[in-house]
This record gives structure tokens, sequence and C-alpha cells, in this order.
């Protein structure tokens, strides 16, 4: 799938509601970005996660106006990661781990600058058993089959990169996909 007509673009908000900290309503959210003058605005459960068309907005621009927005008019202090359809696609086709049984077990950490993935490839030399890591232009790829909260590799990703990263397990990634219009979700597990 190439770029639509009107630049499709992924917006990942890092950290929003969790717990009760930085509590943002999906109908709030949608009305920032169309206020922002992004249109076709969607989002997908309730953990940040917009696709919205941006015009000849570049997905760097768009991720500062968003997180600008959310300060001033939501009062939420969040980090965005933009990704353009194109980039996304490529994230969704450089997972080299095997779709897993349990799409909630394999996270995709979207890099805030991919740049950040070269701090990234020492960790492809440790034994992570049985957990599993893939690098991607885009994301890391970390296959969690005790779980997320007690991976050690998540934890290991977590220190090198702090907020520079966010992370959806792979069902949702699939979800975004089909909102793109990529494959349907059986071509994507």
């Amino acid at each position: 799938m190439a770029d639509g007509q009107d630049n499709q673009q992924v917006a990942f908000l890092r950290g929003i509601n969790v717990g009760r900290a930085k509590r943002v309503a999906m109908a709030d959210l949608r009305k920032l970005l169309g206020d922002l003058g992004f249109t076709q605005v969607r989002t997908v459960l309730n953990s940040g996660n917009v696709v919205f068309g941006a015009g000849t907005v570049a997905p760097a621009e768009a991720a500062a106006r968003i997180e600008e927005a959310l300060v001033l008019k939501l009062g939420v202090a969040a980090r965005v990661t933009v990704l353009s359809a194109s980039q996304f696609d490529e994230l969704i086709a450089q997972n080299t781990l095997a779709p897993p049984a349990d799409a909630s077990r394999l996270l995709a950490l979207v890099l805030n600058n991919p740049a950040d993935v070269q701090r990234l490839a020492p960790l492809l030399q440790q034994p992570w058993q049985p957990e599993a890591l893939a690098l991607g232009q885009w994301a890391a790829y970390a296959w969690c089959p005790d779980g997320v909260l007690a991976s050690r590799l998540v934890a290991a990703l977590g220190v090198l990169l702090g907020d520079g990263v966010t992370s959806r397990n792979w069902a949702t990634m699939q979800k975004l996909h089909v909102l793109l219009g990529g494959a349907d979700g059986a071509a994507t597990a």
C-alpha cells in the first residue's frame, strides 16, 4: 500500500490511559487532530493509536503539532511518534519473528528516532530464550511468551530507549494495518 491521496499517517501516543495518569478520551483526541487540520481521524482502542490524513504535513511535523496541542488543549504531556502509511507498511513487513498464536505477547516497539535501532543491535547477541528479538528500520520486535510484564528483553529495551520508544502488541498493529487499507488481518498475522 502506498500513501493515500491524503497522506495517511499513524500516530502513537506514549503512556496515555495507563492507570489513572494521562487520561485522554478518544473523542477528545479525534477532535484535537481535527482541529489541527488533519482529516479522516480514526482511533484504535483506548491507548493512543490514531490514523489520519495529514495532507502535505510530514510525520515529524505532525508529531510535534500533536504533542504541543495535547499540552495546550488537553493538559497532557505525551511523547508522540508518527509514521507515514508506507513507513507503517515497512514496519509490518520487517517483522521477522514468526507469527504468534497469541499476538498480545508479540510487541512492536516503535522508535521515535529510527537511528536508535543501532543502539539496540548489541542486544541481538544476547541469549533471550525463550524470548526473541528482531530489529527493523522503524521498530524493534519482542516476543514475550511469559508476558510483557515478566520480560527481561522489554526491560532491557526500556532502559536503553526510555521514552524514545512506545510499544503496541501485534494484535493492535494488525488492526491499524487493516484500518490503513493494508492486507487483511490474516495476512499480517
